[in-house]
């Protein structure tokens, strides 16, 4: 059977902790989209629960539970009307209560799948068993139907990370080099980073610098995104490149990097541009996008990415000011975590709509409306030097960590600004814009859409 995932904001993951803590079995229904992924896989994205009514349970103990129809019909024509899969929903909450179904359970989803499907009209039943375990929960899940697949894995998107796998999955060994950073985190957050699925979009001074510390922390799963190929003013920033490499996709000179540093890197080079339909697609997979791109197009795409797709995104770059003789103004390193209840990169004015927009148009058609005044001038090529881009790319990762590892003071800040001219660290939070597509809830505006990604693509 094939594996999926099941992506939950933090306030629906509390709210099924919450059930799961009850010392009855209780049930609820949860509203997910679908994110389908290029190797035909899905992915799943948890965005409403809604729990039995209280008058309709006709039996509830701490072991068996029977329900009426009224009690799961209204989250189903709810369901059907966003265009989401429901997924039946139910504990087990004596202590010490394994999340692994019943006969009685295997009867029941018997009962309910052929409505489930058809009430919905998704094509999918979905089942969740959840228990409590240590302060949090434990549980497993599958999906029936025209895709067949268990849910080995909850990721939970918010201020802070969390990924917990199903209880009936296997825990690997952890191998020796990681001893140093164990000491630091403990086993289960480098489980943790062993698990994750990280998407780097751009692999020049930035992204080169991400990705190879993301490995030898030990992610193991990437993917690359970048159009270019390297040149020979790269060579000065871009990790693992050498005079050999030039004119090579920058993609497959870090891949080859990387897959050097530590054996049992999985790397998936995308040459290409996420302002293509077919290279985004390539995204959707991952739990979390590091935004390393240097052009306003990638990064509005990828803020509209975060929230329709629950997934945060720690979006980075560095700008170097500096007069025609060589004098520097400023030099800041930006770090912005981007994830589900956070405010988007529009809303904080770190990208600019019309360069954007430009920046999508053909090169030849941008240069005549740029004189003709109807587009912005692209700028020309900007300042870069490689410690600069090497200490925003060490800081975004910290903020990766820092939000896995859950160590730092509250309130938590979603920026943070290195204003190296100043010697000097700020960092700030902003809420969405109200009406604003980033403060947006409704069930029918998350994962695959009729226009992906909430956007509009080239041809």
């Amino acid at each position: 059977m094939n594996r999926t995932t099941l992506t939950l904001t933090t306030e629906v993951a509390d709210r099924l902790t919450a059930v799961a803590a009850r010392p009855v079995e209780s049930a609820a229904v949860l509203l997910a989209r679908r994110a389908a992924l290029p190797d035909g896989g899905l992915r799943l994205l948890g965005v409403r629960l809604l729990e039995v009514p209280d008058d309709a349970y006709r039996e509830r103990t701490a072991t068996a539970i029977s329900i009426s129809s009224d009690g799961f019909m209204p989250a189903l024509r709810e369901a059907e009307h966003a265009g989401a899969t429901a997924i039946w929903v139910h504990t087990h909450p004596l202590p010490g209560s394994a999340p692994v179904p019943s006969r009685r359970d295997a009867v029941v989803d018997a009962q309910l799948a052929d409505t489930f499907r058809a009430r919905t009209a998704s094509g999918l039943y979905g089942t969740l068993i959840v228990a409590p375990h240590e302060g949090g929960m434990t549980f497993t899940g599958r999906i029936e139907g025209e895709h067949q697949a268990a849910i080995d894995r909850i990721f939970i998107a918010g201020p802070t990370f969390r990924l917990l796998r199903s209880f009936d999955s296997g825990t690997p060994a952890l191998p020796a080099l990681h001893d140093r950073q164990i000491r630091a985190f403990g086993t289960e957050i480098q489980h943790v980073l062993g698990d994750l699925t990280v998407a780097v979009v751009g692999a020049g001074g930035t992204g080169s610098a991400v990705a190879e510390q993301l490995v030898r922390l030990g992610i193991r799963r990437l993917t690359l995104i970048d159009p270019d190929t390297l040149s020979t003013s790269n060579l000065t920033r871009v990790y693992g490149s050498t005079p050999a490499d030039v004119g090579r996709p920058k993609v497959h000179v870090l891949a080859d990097h990387l897959n050097r540093i530590a054996d049992g890197v999985a790397v998936e080079p995308v040459i290409g541009s996420v302002s293509q339909r077919k290279i985004a697609q390539h995204v959707v997979g991952a739990d979390i996008v590091f935004g390393c791109t240097d052009d306003e197009a990638g990064r509005l795409r990828l803020s509209r990415f975060s929230h329709a797709y629950l997934t945060p995104v720690i979006d980075c770059g560095v700008k170097i000011t500096a007069t025609p003789q060589g004098q520097i103004r400023d030099i800041i390193g930006r770090i912005t975590v981007l994830h589900p209840g956070a405010a988007c990169l529009l809303c904080r004015n770190r990208v600019i709509p019309a360069l954007a927009a430009a920046q999508e148009r053909a090169a030849e058609e941008q240069v005549q409306l740029a004189k003709e005044g109807y587009a912005p001038a692209l700028p020309g090529i900007e300042p870069a030097v490689v410690t600069y881009t090497t200490a925003t790319a060490a800081a975004a990762v910290n903020e990766l960590l820092e939000r896995l590892v859950d160590y730092g003071p509250p309130p938590r800040p979603s920026e943070t600004l290195l204003l190296f001219h100043d010697r000097r660290t700020s960092s700030n939070h902003q809420e969405p814009t109200p009406a604003h597509y980033c403060a947006s809830v409704a069930t029918a505006g998350y994962g695959d859409t009729e226009r992906y990604w909430g956007l509009s693509w080239a041809a």
